[in-house]
This record gives C-alpha cells, sequence and structure tokens, in this order.
C-alpha cells in the first residue's frame, strides 16, 4: 500500500508572491472558485489569470435564447462526391448572427468576493504593499490557507468550497477586523462578451452598469439574499456572516463591514440558479475535507519518491496537480472548457474534440463516476446530433465540435470541419463499461453508440477504384492548419473510425443485437494511411508535412499511440515518431501533444523517448506552480493538457489491453525509475 498522504502532501502548491498566472483554486466538479494571494478575489489586476467564479449552470444569451438561428447566416458549400454539403464555415453576410451565435450561449462571471485593506487614514492599500505572503493549498482537504503582513498587521485566511452544493466559505483573522480597517465586498459584472475573439473575451466587463440588474433582500441582520437578472437570465446568491452589516457600494457592489467587536469573521457565499442552500462556513469546510480524503484514498495512485532520475519529483507534482484540477474542472455533468470553471476560453463553450483529452484518464485511474456524469449529456442532445447529420445528407448522429450546454454547433473557421469527435463518446463509454462491466451500463448508453456508428458508415464514401472507403474530402484533420477541401484519409482519423465501428459492433453482440452491416463492412474497408519517404503524412494529400506542415498537432502519431494502429505499420510509425521528434515545431503544439507522442513511443517500445516526449522543455508543455499546463498570454490554463498526462502515465506505468508489458512498459527499465502504483487500469 503507498503511503498516500504523503505522496499528495509533498506536492501542496505554496505562493510566496502574486503569481500571475498561478491563481489558486477550490471547486466541486459543477463550480468553480478561483483565488489570489489573499484567499479571495482582491486583486485581479495583478493577474494575467482571471480570477473566476463559474459553474456548469451559469449561462447567458445576449438579448434572449434563439435571437439568431443557422438560418441567418450563410452557409459554404462543398463538392463531396457528387453532391454539395453545407457548412457554416465563414462570417461572410450577416456577421452579427455569425458572432452571435459564437458568442451565445456563454459561460456567466457569478461574481467577484474581495478584500478591501485600509490605512489609519482610510487610504485603500494596493497588492504590492502586503507584505509576508505564505499561501498554500492543502490538497488533502481542499482547503487554500493564507498569510500575509497588511500595514503591519497579520492576517490569515482559509477558503473553501462545498462538495455538493456551490459554496464558498471563508474564515479570517486579523485586528484589522476589530479595527474595521479589513472589508469584503462582492461585485457583479455585466453579463456580455466584450469581443468577437475568444483570446480577447476572456475578462469580464465590469462597467456596463446599465446591463444587468441586482437585487437584494434582506433574510436577517446577518443574511442577504441578491438575485441578479440580465436580459432573460437570472441566479440567486446568498451571503451569511457572523458579524457586522452589509452596504451598498456601487451600483453591483455590496459591502461587509465588521461590527468592531472580534478580531474574527466567518461567511459563506452560496450560487444557485434558484434558492441557494443555506450552509454555515464549519459545514462547508468540513464537507471539503471529507471529499479530499476520501479523493485521494479512492482511485489509483502513483510513487516515484525511489527514483533518481532528476525528472521523477516534477512529473510526480504534475500528476499529483492534474489528479486535483481535472477533477474539480473536468469531472462535471457537462464536458469542460479547455479553462475549466477558471475563466472563459472560445467564450464558455467546449470543444467536444477535446472531451478525450479532458476525460479518458478518469476510469483508467479508477474514478469513471466523474466521467461517466458528463457521458450523460451525449443522450440529451441526440436530437440535435440526428438533426445535424440530417442537414447534411447523413445518417445516425453527427457529434457537433464547439458548443454551449445547449448542444448547438458553433459557426466557424474550423469546428463544423473536424470529425475526429465522433467516435470520442463511444470509446469514453467503452472505458467505462470495460473497468465495471454491467449490463445497464450497455443499456443506458447505447443509442449514443450505435446512432454515432450510423454516421461513420454514413460518412464513409466507397472508392470504386481503390476498392476501400475513404474519409474526406470535406474534413479538416485534427492537425488543424489543412484546408477542408483538400483533406482526405488522414492517419487517425481512418485507424479512430476503425475502432470506433468496432466497438458498436461489440456492444451489439454484448446486448445481443443486431448490427448494421455496414458497421463491418466500412471497419474492415478503410484505405490505409499513405506514407512517403517511410514516414506517414498528415493526410493523403498533404506531401509536405515534414516541411511546410511541420506545426500544430502531429496528429498522425495518434493511429498509434492514443489508438492501437491496426491500420498502420509500427516500423513506419516509428520512422514517423522519430521524424516528428527531429522537425517538428513544439513550440506550435498544443499541450495533448507531448503525452500523445509519450503513447505513441510507449506503444512502440521507446521507453526514453516517451518519458522524453511527455517531460520535454517547450512552452506549452510547461506546468505552473498551481499545476495548470500553460499554454501562451491568454491561454495560462489548458485541461487537455493535464488530462492527456495522467492518460499517459497510466499508459506507460500499466500497458495497455492486448499488450504483453502491465508494468512500466513506458519507463526506462536502467536503475533510473522507481514507479510503485497501484488501482490504474489498462489503456484500451
Amino acid at each position: 500500500m503507498l503511503n498516500r498522504r504523503e505522496i499528495v502532501d509533498r506536492h501542496n502548491p505554496r505562493i510566496i508572491r502574486a503569481e500571475s498566472n498561478s491563481p489558486l483554486s477550490i471547486g466541486n466538479r459543477e463550480f468553480g472558485f478561483s483565488c489570489d494571494f489573499t484567499g479571495l478575489q482582491t486583486f485581479p489586476e495583478a493577474y494575467e489569470t482571471p480570477l473566476g467564479t463559474q459553474s456548469n449552470w451559469g449561462w447567458h444569451y445576449t438579448g434572449r435564447p434563439n435571437l439568431y438561428s443557422e438560418k441567418d447566416i450563410v452557409y459554404q458549400s462543398y463538392k463531396t462526391y457528387g453532391r454539395q454539403v453545407k457548412y457554416p464555415m465563414k462570417p461572410e453576410g450577416k456577421q452579427e448572427a455569425y458572432h452571435w451565435l459564437r458568442q451565445n450561449p456563454h459561460r456567466l462571471q457569478l461574481g467577484r468576493i474581495s478584500f478591501r485593506f485600509l490605512t489609519r487614514e482610510n487610504r485603500v492599500i494596493q497588492s504590492d504593499e502586503i507584505t509576508e505572503i505564505k499561501q498554500k493549498l492543502d490538497l488533502w482537504t481542499g482547503i487554500v490557507e493564507s498569510e500575509f503582513i497588511v500595514d503591519g498587521v497579520p492576517v490569515q485566511v482559509k477558503t473553501a468550497c462545498h462538495s455538493d452544493h456551490d459554496i464558498v466559505a471563508v474564515q479570517v483573522l486579523s485586528p484589522l477586523i476589530k479595527e474595521k480597517r479589513m472589508e469584503v465586498f462582492t461585485l457583479f459584472p455585466a453579463p456580455d462578451v466584450t469581443h468577437n475573439s475568444w483570446s480577447k473575451a476572456t475578462q469580464p466587463d465590469w462597467d456596463r452598469n446599465d446591463r444587468h440588474q441586482t437585487d437584494y433582500q434582506s433574510l436577517s441582520d446577518k443574511a442577504v439574499l441578491f438575485t441578479r437578472r440580465m436580459d432573460e437570465d437570472q441566479y440567486e446568491v446568498r451571503w451569511d456572516w457572523n458579524q457586522g452589516s452589509l452596504q451598498q457600494t456601487g451600483v453591483h457592489e455590496y459591502t461587509l463591514i465588521g461590527d468592531g467587536r472580534s478580531e474574527y469573521l466567518e461567511f459563506a457565499v452560496s450560487y444557485a440558479p434558484k434558492t441557494p442552500t443555506n450552509e454555515k462556513p464549519k459545514e462547508v469546510f468540513e464537507s471539503s475535507r471529507t471529499y479530499w480524503e476520501a479523493f485521494w484514498q479512492s482511485g489509483a495512485a502513483l510513487d516515484f519518491s525511489g527514483s533518481i532520475d532528476p525528472r521523477a519529483m516534477e512529473l510526480e507534482r504534475r500528476i499529483v496537480l492534474s489528479q486535483y484540477l481535472c477533477a474539480i474542472h473536468s469531472g462535471g455533468s457537462l464536458p469542460p472548457q479547455e479553462t475549466g470553471n477558471m475563466y472563459n476560453s472560445w467564450f464558455g463553450k467546449f470543444h467536444l474534440e477535446m472531451h478525450w483529452w479532458h476525460g479518458a484518464h478518469f476510469p483508467i485511474w479508477g474514478r469513471k463516476e466523474y466521467l461517466e456524469k458528463s457521458l450523460e449529456w451525449y443522450i440529451t442532445i441526440l436530437p440535435l446530433a440526428r438533426e445535424l447529420a440530417e442537414s447534411q445528407g447523413y445518417s445516425g448522429a453527427r457529434w457537433p465540435k464547439m458548443v454551449g450546454f445547449d448542444g448547438k454547433q458553433s459557426p466557424s473557421p474550423v469546428a463544423p470541419g473536424l470529425i475526429w469527435q465522433q467516435p470520442h463518446p463511444m470509446t469514453l463509454a467503452e472505458m467505462c463499461y470495460e473497468v465495471n462491466p454491467k449490463s445497464e451500463f450497455l443499456e443506458r448508453y447505447q443509442s449514443i453508440v450505435f446512432e454515432a456508428a450510423d454516421f461513420m458508415v454514413s460518412y464513409a464514401h466507397w472508392d470504386e477504384k481503390r476498392e476501400a472507403y475513404v474519409l474526406g474530402p470535406p474534413l479538416i484533420p485534427a492537425q488543424e492548419c489543412h484546408y477542408i477541401h483538400e483533406s482526405m484519409n488522414p492517419p487517425y482519423e481512418l485507424e479512430y473510425w476503425k475502432y470506433g465501428l468496432e466497438i458498436a459492433m461489440n456492444w451489439a453482440a454484448r446486448l445481443n443485437k443486431p448490427e448494421n452491416p455496414l458497421w463491418s463492412k466500412v471497419a474492415t474497408s478503410l484505405a490505409k494511411p499513405r506514407y512517403e519517404d517511410g514516414v506517414y503524412l498528415s493526410h493523403e494529400n498533404c506531401l509536405n508535412t515534414f516541411t511546410e506542415k511541420n506545426h500544430d498537432h502531429p496528429s498522425m502519431l495518434g493511429a498509434l499511440g492514443i489508438l492501437p494502429g491496426t491500420l498502420v505499420d509500427s516500423e513506419i510509425m516509428r520512422n514517423t515518431l522519430y521524424k516528428v521528434k527531429e522537425v517538428w515545431d513544439f513550440e506550435s503544439a498544443w499541450g495533448w501533444d507531448f503525452p500523445m507522442c509519450a503513447m505513441t513511443a510507449t506503444r512502440l517500445g521507446e521507453r526514453e523517448l516517451a518519458v522524453d516526449f511527455l517531460l520535454m522543455d517547450a512552452t506549452k508543455n510547461t506546468y505552473l506552480v498551481n499545476g495548470h499546463n500553460y499554454q501562451r498570454t491568454g491561454l495560462t490554463a489548458y485541461l487537455p493538457g493535464n488530462g492527456g498526462l495522467l492518460t499517459a502515465v497510466a499508459m506507460m506505468a500499466c500497458g495497455w489491453k492486448g499488450g504483453s508489458d502491465h508494468h512500466c512498459p513506458g519507463f526506462p527499465q536502467d536503475g533510473r525509475w522507481s514507479v510503485k502504483w497501484e488501482g490504474l487500469h489498462s489503456l484500451l
């Protein structure tokens, strides 16, 4: 048995300054709250990463739902084997409708909770005046502990989130409270997206007071209920405290001022669509302690403490923090956005082609219930997925790419052309089934498997000349720098089509139901990926893969690594892997590309290379002090990297189904690595 408490405790994030890119976060899968070094959101101007309060239920439509529909935008038609298929790709014509549909619904910033520190002369103290900062996130309890000095006076703060309700609780001890030189305020922002570019629309709008309404109702002398209204949307916020009184200090700002009789202040702020839960701060803290201890005691664990490779402890740190962050941000009832509940990226919408990277690790780490929550969502959007397939002349259900909670596809220059999200739900469902095979699970999720497969065989085209089924054009591969009208037979998508159809056939057999005969026909007759000069190409028509197109995702590697690679030759893939390492522009890659390359190296028996890829020194393979996978300015948290890391490490430690080595096939066996693990499951 591993000493799990010891493993976790040695990687508690510790902060001694304002880490601009690394606010700490707490949450409960459906809700997240990030804080600066004060334990609240006191100095957002000192942070590049927005300090967010977000949920899976808090969404907004500017104006109203259905202000525009896809009928209001211009579609582009692409020749598709004798017919034209329409995709909403460009903002031509009605640009207002195009951008509204991209931006709506968008996830709400639910409000900011901050301290206000005052000098004896009543001047507001700034962040650079605060000294002796000591902050720790206790991973075992989920509690943020913050200490610092303000104007020569010590302050101690503890912050926690309830495990089942969207409540932030805070306990503060400081002479400043008794001196009435510490105040706490909440401030609510306007709801609208401020820019057509997702990368410039991450910050909340604090200026448009006329675009929203905040009403409050006193529940007692120490409790108030806020009702937030914006267009046709609304939610409620409850604030309970132990001492002092609340004053309105701005149009959408309310400040709690202590009564001067005690150095101790505690309060709880609860968020909900309607009727927030009332829990005492003590109950919130206890809930957090109980939940996180149970989390760390369940599922899988790894211990690298016996290793002498200097990278081992950094890898262990990334693993521990990624488990924590994915539990908060990627384990809820919706597929997560790339930045989770930290702040909005791509207008708060989630990308279904990323769902595998966010969630595939959960079942193989013994936590399938975290993934199963978001699998349910696919059942709810099946009618829309069927409509999308039918609108393009296909059968079955076609999953969109960039969506909000409503499941409607967003217009985009790239998103509608992607296809690799199609087998994701079937694969994720299969992973959940494999670790806990029950017939009720098959019954529950059969529709998302079978109807996805029906689209896949409808989408594949029979090429008489080569006597094989081909994919595209039109399509855009996972390596998104290719043109929709040129791309054909990318290796990863070909392999994934075969893999997904085989899952559908297995499910039909398990359920004793007849399968669509085309599933087998297409799966066994797909074209082989093209290669030139001993390496696989990005797609069949891309002869300049390793010269002009050696950027973005090297997704051809996914055909053997993420997937078992039954359509590819292992030696050609080995050549491809080494070619990628030699010439690829990894500064243009993304966080999940590094674990993807490590997985390919692992299946090929290239142990050293697997570790080198996983821990490559590259900007987008940076893991900050808070554990988030940094990509670039404006995208300082990227959860597909964290999820991909966990999946790759599990495979490197435990192997894969059908593999011959289930003891560290991805780690060198020269004595530098000591990898102890328990509770892992093999990758499919």
